[in-house]
């Protein structure tokens, strides 16, 4: 992990540290205060240290799960009050549960769980406004320069322009480079005119660059490579445009690779028996727990469906479509029919947002992913797993590998129900939201591990509760 990662990393770990801290403490001062507007007896400081680690771990949970410690959140202030909200009101309920099953053993006086929530809520919301405005996430952002300022640097202008999406990195500016394509390249970003020799080691002790990014139309006869190999030894890091985007972004910008990064490339990791028979046996038992918890919203669905049309057409409340998986083999998936039975009488065309074909019911069972439910078959099947890329249809597949470079590398993992490109990217059905999707799948694919797969899980949740997304 270079520097600019462990930065990066030591943020989000102080962030958490930070506010469990807070969390802690409010639910140890909110017994006290109980109790003196109630003006009774305290019950055993063990049981009250028990409610206030069970609460404190519970709310740093449910943070965790609707995104509230992604440093690059792209969210209003108002955005992160209502996550506030949600997380604390889904502590709220789990430590009721808790408490009035498992935990029936712990005292807990009836006022103590809302007060508590209460003083949580309010403080979280206050540490949070003034960290944003003091700008304390961005303690110890690492200082780099990018050397070139045509159209590979531009990349960074046109998809780094929010304060949010620069949060990790303080940007002195664009060194233009001989060569560099300036007509589509940087427009209102700050040029530093440095020359590019014995002087740029000097600029760089001067203003103290911890990184540079190289990011020059051509190369070839145009690197200081004597130069930025002292840097290198110095301490400074040298990283390339695709390097940085990836660590920044989480995504891979597509119409930049040149073959060499890949081949050169961490990542990418190959399967093997055992990984795809343990992947199957995580995959089929959480299946079979979510079929377990969602069965009774699944035959609603399904009867609500049959009540809306399918009584009268005739039509399945199911919808299967062949689908494109991995190594580009065809295999049916399986979801509730969210379409009037005629959608594709025209044959195969891309869903639009606000499409008129989608049904009253679809559009709501699209809205919180219940039409994905069904898909649970392809899981058992080995078609799917929880976490992939989402499966494309051949008609379209056959085109976007025509047009859009590396398209195919995406089948070479499992598609899944939920995915990084989801997470990330608005809904949309087109060749070009298919690149902006390609970008974020093939970071997957390229770091793929147990580890991302759970993070990816854990924020799903947020689209769920929140409706996004598709």
């Amino acid at each position: 992990m270079n520097s600019a990662n462990r930065r990066q990393s030591k943020r989000s770990n102080i962030l958490v540290l930070l506010e469990g801290t807070l969390i802690a403490y409010l639910a140890y001062v909110a017994h006290p205060l109980v109790m003196q507007l109630t003006e009774q007896s305290a019950p055993l400081e063990d049981k009250l240290f028990i409610n206030m680690a069970l609460l404190t771990m519970l709310v740093l949970i449910s943070a965790l799960s609707v995104g509230l410690y992604e440093l690059k959140l792209r969210e209003t202030f108002r955005g992160i009050i209502r996550r506030i909200f949600v997380s604390v009101a889904l502590a709220y309920f789990v430590m009721e549960l808790l408490t009035n099953t498992v935990f029936q053993s712990l005292e807990m006086h009836p006022y103590y769980l809302p007060t508590a929530s209460a003083l949580i809520i309010i403080v979280l919301v206050l540490f949070r406004y003034f960290s944003n405005r003091l700008g304390l996430l961005g303690l110890g952002k690492v200082r780099l320069v990018v050397l070139g300022a045509g159209q590979r640097a531009s990349i960074i202008e046109k998809r780094m322009r929010r304060e949010v999406d620069r949060i990790g990195f303080d940007l002195v500016g664009f060194i233009p480079i001989p060569g560099d394509d300036r007509e589509s390249g940087i427009q209102a970003e700050k040029l530093v005119h440095v020359k590019v020799d014995e002087g740029f080691r000097d600029f760089l002790i001067e203003n103290e660059i911890e990184e540079v990014v190289i990011a020059c139309d051509q190369r070839r006869g145009t690197l200081p490579i004597e130069i930025l190999f002292d840097c290198r030894i110095r301490g400074i890091e040298v990283v390339d445009i695709l390097d940085f985007m990836e660590r920044e972004t989480g995504q891979i910008v597509v119409n930049l690779i040149y073959p060499s990064w890949v081949i050169y490339s961490n990542g990418f990791s190959s399967q093997n028996y055992l990984r795809d028979l343990v992947d199957y046996g995580i995959n089929a038992f959480l299946a079979l727990l979510v079929l377990l918890i969602t069965w009774p919203f699944m035959l609603m669905t399904a009867i609500l469906i049959y009540l809306e049309d399918g009584r009268k057409t005739g039509a399945s409340v199911f919808y299967k479509q062949e689908r494109v998986g991995l190594n580009g083999q065809l295999f049916n998936i399986i979801k509730f029919r969210s379409m009037r039975p005629d959608a594709e009488s025209g044959g195969a065309q891309w869903a639009t947002k606000g499409d008129s074909r989608v049904t009253k019911m679809g559009g709501f069972i699209r809205k919180y992913r219940i039409d994905e439910l069904p898909q649970l078959l392809n899981v058992f099947r080995g078609e799917m797993s929880f976490i992939g890329p989402r499966p494309e249809r051949p008609e379209f597949v056959e085109q976007l590998i025509q047009q859009i470079p590396y398209y195919n590398q995406r089948h070479n993992v499992k598609p899944g129900l939920a995915g990084w490109a989801q997470l990330n990217y608005p809904y949309g059905a087109s060749v070009e939201d298919s690149m902006e999707k390609l970008k974020f799948d093939l970071y997957y694919v390229k770091h793929q591990s147990l580890l991302l797969d759970i993070l990816i899980l854990i924020r799903t949740v947020e689209v769920i509760l929140f409706g996004k997304g598709r």
